[in-house]
This record gives structure tokens, C-alpha cells and sequence, in this order.
């Protein structure tokens, strides 16, 4: 299975990033994130063996107990690898320090409970953002960026850690599909 453990953000962040991308879509030579898609990768783990699934689960939700809930909001962004030959574009997280603190440990805690349950890692060091498109080929994006400077979302509290399986080339036009697999609480906050 091809997994991540990522924060999502809540339907209102997600429709408030969206309405301020709508208009803008149709000027960029971009393949942009469904909305239904954007998350934020906490770890992503490549090739998860069936039996390794359920000790997976249980470790992320140890992880997740072991943090407590915190106030985000997205907003700015930037480009990877940088703005002069951008192959992604995406938008950041603004947090206060104790938040970006919580976060680094949440995804220190999702890449080391995939190690304890003997599934490997995959990325390099733990880069918060969202992606919302990729390029075809690298470009400048310099404008781009500004624009997204400018973007400041809804605050809302991330308060779980959800574990989704992609299927890639099973969803529309040929791109992934995710489908949630578990919602992990943090602190133990009940998510009924």
C-alpha cells in the first residue's frame, strides 16, 4: 500500500483557499491539487506491506496522543525547488511557536512510528506546506508567490492525524484517488 500521515484541514480553510485560487486557475500552466486533496504530509510511506498496517495504526495513534491540538492557518507559500525553476507550488502554515513546535514533533512521531513498525520513510526533512499544483516542466513563478504572500486563510485547530492510502492513476483524469484510512486523535480528543 502507498500511504501518508498528513493534517488535513477542515472544509472551510479548504473552500476559503479554493474561492481565492478559482479565478486565478486559468493563468498558470499548472495541474492543480483537487481541493478534496490538499493536505498537509506529515510522513509518507511508499510500500506498506498488509501486515504492517495495523501496528502502523496503532504507533500513529500513540503519536498522535502524545501531541495535543493547535491553532493553523494557511497562508503565504512559496515554490520547490525555488521560484526561479518552480516544479511545485504550494502554500505554507502560519503558526505561532508553540504550534510550529507541536508540529515538528507530530511529524518526527509519524516518521518514527512507520520506522518501529518496520515500514520505511520516504522524502527528506519534514517541509510544512500544502501542495496546490505542479509543473509539467520548471518555470519561473515569481508573481505567483507574491499572490500567495498575500493569502491568509481561516484559522482553524488541527486536532487529528490522518492516515490515507493513494491509488495512483484511479482518480480523475488519470491522477491519484485517496481514501482515508484512519483519523488519529491528538491529545486523545475525541472525534466523534
Amino acid at each position: 500500500m502507498r500511504l501518508f500521515a498528513a493534517l488535513v484541514p477542515p472544509e472551510e480553510a479548504v473552500e476559503h483557499l479554493d474561492d481565492f485560487l478559482e479565478a486565478r486557475r486559468e493563468a498558470g500552466p499548472f495541474r492543480w491539487t483537487a481541493a478534496e486533496q490538499l493536505h498537509l504530509t506529515l510522513a509518507f510511506y511508499a510500500d506498506v506491506p498488509d501486515h504492517a498496517l495495523d501496528e502502523l495504526v496503532e504507533r500513529l495513534g500513540t503519536a498522535a496522543r502524545r501531541r495535543t491540538p493547535f491553532r493553523a492557518r494557511v497562508a503565504g507559500g512559496g515554490a520547490f525547488p525555488d521560484v526561479a525553476r518552480a516544479r511545485v507550488l504550494w502554500a505554507g502554515l502560519d503558526l505561532d511557536e508553540g504550534a510550529a513546535a507541536e508540529l515538528d514533533r507530530l511529524a518526527t512521531g509519524c516518521r518514527n512510528a512507520a520506522s518501529r513498525s518496520g515500514v520505511g520513510v520516504d522524502g527528506q526533512r519534514f517541509r510544512p506546506h500544502l501542495t496546490l499544483a505542479r509543473l509539467g516542466r520548471p518555470a519561473e513563478v515569481t508573481r505567483w508567490v507574491r499572490l500567495l504572500d498575500a493569502y491568509a486563510g481561516p484559522s482553524w485547530t488541527a486536532d487529528r492525524v490522518t492516515l490515507v492510502e493513494s491509488h495512483l492513476g484511479e482518480g480523475p483524469r488519470r491522477r491519484p484517488r485517496h481514501e482515508v484510512v484512519a483519523d488519529l486523535p491528538l491529545g486523545g480528543v475525541d472525534l466523534g
